[in-house]
Formats: C-alpha cells, sequence, structure tokens
C-alpha cells in the first residue's frame, strides 16, 4: 500500500533528533526546549493553557503536536480540530479516531495516527484504519515490538514513530534500526541520548 503524502514529507524534513519529547506534564515544557529534541508530542494540558504550551515549546525551537484525545475540555471531534487548528496553531495533531485524522488533513494540519497494537487482530484493525484514513505518519504503541515495526514499515509506504515503554538507548535503537523514523520517550533522562 502506497498512501505517502506531501505532509508525510514535511514530517519527515521536520525531525532532525530522532528523539521526540512525550510531554505529559506542563514541567515536562522546559526540559524539552533545553533537550536537543526539536518536536514535541504534547500529551497534556486543557483548553484554557494548551495555547501557552504550544507557544512555549513553538518559541523554544520545537514543532508542536497536540494529542487530542488527551486535551482536557476538548470534544473530539471537527470543531476541536478547526479551533486547534485556526486558534493553537501546532505544526499537527495526533488522535485515534480516523474520522478526526481525515478532518485534520481537509484543513492543512500534519496528521499522526496512533495504534495501540496489543496483538495481532489489533494490527490488522490498525492497518485498515490506517488505510482508510491515510494519515501523514503513523505512531506505533508499545514502540518495544521491532518485528512489528519492521512489518509496517514494510507495508505502509509512510512514517512511523514508536511509543511506549521504549527505556533504553538500546530498545530505542531497536525500534529505529527496524524502521521507524522517530520514538516518542516521555522520560526526560533519554532525550538528549546520542544516537
Amino acid at each position: 500500500m502506497k498512501v505517502k503524502s506531501k505532509k508525510s514529507d514535511q514530517l519527515v524534513n521536520m525531525i532532525e533528533s530522532q528523539v521526540i519529547a512525550a510531554i505529559s506534564s506542563p514541567n515536562q515544557i522546559d526540559q524539552a526546549i533545553k533537550s536537543q529534541c526539536n518536536v514535541a508530542f504534547l500529551l497534556t494540558g486543557d483548553i484554557c493553557n494548551m495555547h501557552t504550551h504550544v507557544n512555549r515549546l513553538q518559541q523554544g525551537g520545537l514543532s508542536v503536536f497536540v494529542h487530542l484525545d488527551l486535551i482536557e475540555g476538548l470534544k473530539s471531534d471537527k470543531k476541536a480540530v478547526q479551533f486547534i487548528g485556526e486558534v493553537i496553531k501546532p505544526e499537527g495533531i495526533i488522535t485515534t479516531k480516523p474520522f478526526l485524522i481525515k478532518y485534520a488533513k481537509s484543513i492543512g494540519l500534519i496528521t499522526i495516527q496512533r495504534l495501540f497494537l496489543i496483538d495481532s487482530t489489533a494490527l490488522e484493525k490498525g492497518m485498515q484504519m490506517v488505510e482508510s484514513s491515510k494519515p501523514d505518519a503513523i505512531e506505533m504503541l508499545p514502540g518495544i515490538i521491532p518485528k512489528v515495526v519492521d512489518r509496517i514499515s514494510r507495508t505502509m509506504d509512510m512514517p512511523i514513530i514508536t511509543g511506549g515503554l521504549l527505556e533504553t538507548k538500546e530498545e530505542v535503537m531497536e525500534s529505529l534500526e527496524a524502521g521507524a523514523l522517530a520514538t516518542s520517550i516521555g522520560s526526560p533522562c533519554l532525550w538528549d541520548i546520542d544516537l
């Protein structure tokens, strides 16, 4: 299946460090800015502080992707995507919901579909969702399954980002060697590892 888009290329060009700061607490924003990361996944916040968080990260030199499903006070619908695109202005969004991927793409946001691959059925359903929604990239969780990263990277012509349960430099390297473009890591102690 070939679904690579111009936004996929834009995302690939955006990522300089293959470690993405996965920010799950506002307290991690300054650490992310000081790290070697140049992309951040914002996995925290609410409609009152999201704009401030995104601006701080962008002013610190990071490209920001907001995880729609984790922002308090936002309903998972098209108006939330429109609000994020027009008011908050991150580089893109992350979501598990295919219909939000399609809408976000239609308004010019870079889209990352998050897939939880807990078993072979979830893998097959996830691949079907990706074929339908055509995101610009996939984030696979957990990221410690190089065999699956390899399989998906050979099947889908789009960037793959891994995340979840990556706790050592070796696990990060295995994921990248299996075909991932980058890894989203929640542990600030891994944000500055040499790859």
